[in-house]
């Protein structure tokens, strides 16, 4: 057994992880961090395409799902995006402000991982990589940490440890068998920010659209996002599905509307403007051309009768028809493509202000291992930032 006793130990050397590290040690904590793969922040380097979309400026409470909608509030307004933009600013790191404040790095992720490991270092925090927890225990006021090659122990341990999400570059459910280990209550868990798989009968009349993107407007009964939408080889993709992944559970439908900026009425005028033209000459104004093909197709409308030979009425329902798209998807593909877990660590069993389990002195949880998930456009790092802050901020 190692016998220094440091005051945190911190399991996962990701996004949430660091972030505390850092805290931590500038307070003056002694602090030791364990990350079982052989880099720091393996999850910060791939998202964005490899830029990382690090925070959101206009993040509020309305942009995370969790079964306690009034959880996170304290966190994200006690660290706001400001605060990490403030330390962006100060290593020189150039960004860019992609889609209304979604901010990314303008290089490379790897300039986020680089400064949060070296305000761990600076701060004089011990970083380890290539080092699994194998257990954790609790004896008297000292957390037993073991791993393969020792025993550490800690008078306060933070899992940040993530969730599911990408197997290959980590993710595991560890944090919450640690959590149930420990009677802590865990919510049910599924894949989220993920595209849909198809069923067979729909995936055949659209597989001819893999690589189609287009803006939609995506709903259901909960809420409703105005983003892109790609046509892939096993279903759909892009931001408008990710988005609405979060807010949909298996067996369910989601509505499309393939023309969010138009209604029955542009069709109509159009008509009297244009009446020897047909249907589709005013959908490929507005839509791709392979996929008015194939909305023509399914929807049986001619590619050579003129505006003037429809009636109004049946303009009207095929304009709705493209505005109220039903889809039944037959799952989500999964962990393996999720950028995030949805559900967690019950909020019920951590305080909102210290991230701290309300039962066990001394053990917080940070991050996406907690029931707390953000939408897609930097929330879900801003989470991990706040919820970091409020840990290491508290811990006597």
């Amino acid at each position: 057994m190692n016998s220094k006793v440091y005051d945190v130990l911190i399991i996962g050397g990701g996004a949430a992880g660091l972030m505390a590290a850092s805290v931590c040690a500038k307070r003056g904590k002694t602090t030791l961090l364990l990350e079982g793969n052989k880099a720091f922040g393996k999850k910060i380097l791939i998202s964005g395409g490899g830029r990382c979309n690090f925070t959101n400026l206009f993040a509020t409470h309305e942009n995370y799902q969790s079964e306690n909608q009034h959880f996170f509030k304290s966190a994200l307004k006690r660290y706001s995006p400001y605060d990490f933009l403030d330390l962006v600013e100060k290593y020189k790191i150039e960004y860019v402000e992609k889609k209304a404040g979604q901010l990314f790095c303008k290089q490379s992720a790897r300039s986020i991982v680089e400064m949060l490991v070296s305000e761990c270092e600076k701060s004089g925090s011990e970083l380890v990589l290539n080092t699994k927890v194998l257990s954790v225990n609790k004896l008297d006021d000292l957390f037993q940490v073991q791993t393969a090659s020792e025993e550490f122990q800690a008078r306060n341990l933070i899992v940040a440890t993530g969730g599911l999400p990408i197997a290959q570059i980590g993710g595991n459910d560890f944090g919450l068998g640690l959590a149930r280990d420990f009677k802590l209550a865990t919510t049910e868990v599924d894949p989220a920010l993920v595209p849909f798989k198809l069923k067979d009968s729909l995936l055949k009349k659209t597989s001819a659209l893999s690589g189609v993107s287009l803006p939609v407007r995506i709903f259901n009964e909960r809420i409703s996002f105005d983003e892109d939408l790609l046509f892939t080889h096993k279903g759909l993709s892009g931001p408008a599905i990710l988005q609405i992944s979060l807010y949909w559970n298996v067996g369910e439908s989601v509505t499309i509307d393939f023309l969010p900026t138009e209604n029955s009425d542009d069709l109509i005028s159009y008509k009297k403007s244009h009446p020897k033209r047909s249907i589709d000459t005013f959908l490929k104004s507005r839509l791709p051309k392979k996929f008015v093909e194939y909305w023509c197709q399914r929807e049986c409308l001619s590619l050579v009768k003129k505006l003037a030979d429809y009636s109004n009425d049946e303009l009207i329902a095929s304009i709705e028809a493209l505005k109220n798209f039903s889809v039944n998807p037959a799952a989500s593909e999964g962990y393996r493509k999720a950028e995030v877990m949805r559900g967690g660590v019950s909020t019920d069993e951590i305080s909102s202000k210290t991230m701290e389990a309300k039962s066990v002195k001394g053990l917080y949880f940070i991050g996406e291992v907690v029931d707390v998930t953000g939408q897609l456009g930097g929330f879900n790092f801003q989470w991990a930032w706040a919820s970091a802050h409020a840990a290491g901020q508290s811990i006597i």
